[in-house]
């Protein structure tokens, strides 16, 4: 039976339709750079990564150089907050260790402990493990307490710290000093457990006097150390947040999102095949 033309033109539409799907599979599956890839993504290899704009990275390479650079400085100012945070906890352990050395020597005052030998060694026993904390507190190979160990390329001799929080140098300010301070360490060794036994008479008082007075400046040391982390992990939550908004400038100036592999096929083939809407008008 003969066909009529209508059949003839849906044969011939169909064949051409047929043929040139498997002329766009053949061109995307043989021996091409996007059909290596298209194979490498259906073997279940690598995602391939999305293709960009040279446009797009072109007007908003600055904001994206501005957004990381601000994101560096974040990081550190929160190593300098955390720098700070370790030599507020040292301080922190040293003044526990002085507020026993205070107790032992307002009980033998008070008459709720009788002074010995036995005392007076705990007393010491207290007061030596102060110069270990001291000498051992670092951060990333700095000495954050022990003035004999400054005077670095890290640390200044009067214990400043760089740090690199802006864009420039550090003559035009682009940056500000973390500053640590020095402890007494040969007024600290000089604690004795000796004079807990008030002889000569007095004694015994002027040593409760010396440990409460470390005791005060501990306290108050801590108490700026504190302060300083705080505020320093302030600023770097506030770099950050800069360095976001910065990146969601970056996103909203790009004229078209990057497109992956898998869909530039797929609005190849949709060209080819049709789509539900129609896009051309």
């Amino acid at each position: 039976m003969a066909l009529s033309d209508l059949q003839k033109l849906f044969v011939v539409s169909t064949a051409t339709q047929m043929w040139q799907q498997d002329l766009l599979m053949n061109a995307y599956f043989q021996g091409s750079a996007v059909g290596a890839n298209l194979r490498n993504m259906l073997l279940g290899h690598q995602p391939v990564k999305p293709l960009t704009s040279p446009f797009d990275e072109a007007i908003t390479g600055r904001l994206r150089s501005d957004s990381a650079a601000i994101r560096r400085a974040g990081k550190n100012v929160q190593e300098a907050s955390s720098m700070v945070g370790v030599a507020a906890g040292a301080v922190d352990a040293i003044k526990s260790v002085l507020k026993e050395m205070q107790s032992l020597a307002q009980q033998i005052k008070d008459g709720d402990l009788t002074y010995s030998a036995d005392v007076a060694n705990q007393y010491n026993s207290l007061r030596d493990s102060i110069k270990p904390i001291i000498e051992g507190t670092y951060h990333n190979g700095i000495a954050l307490l022990d003035k004999n160990q400054w005077g670095t390329d890290q640390i200044s001799g009067d214990g400043k710290v760089y740090i690199q929080s802006l864009l420039g140098t550090r003559a035009a300010g682009g940056g500000f000093d973390v500053v640590f301070h020095e402890l007494d360490k040969a007024g600290l060794a000089a604690l004795a457990g000796a004079n807990l036994g008030n002889v000569p008479a007095g004694s015994l008082q002027a040593e409760l006097d010396k440990v409460s007075a470390y005791v005060g400046n501990m306290e108050n040391l801590q108490d700026i150390y504190s302060k300083r982390a705080s505020g320093l992990q302030y600023q770097a939550a506030a770099l950050d947040s800069q360095a976001d908004l910065l990146d969601r400038a970056v996103d909203a100036r790009r004229q078209t999102p990057a497109l992956s592999l898998e869909e530039i096929l797929i609005r190849l083939l949709l060209r080819q095949t049709g789509t539900l809407v129609d896009e051309t008008s």
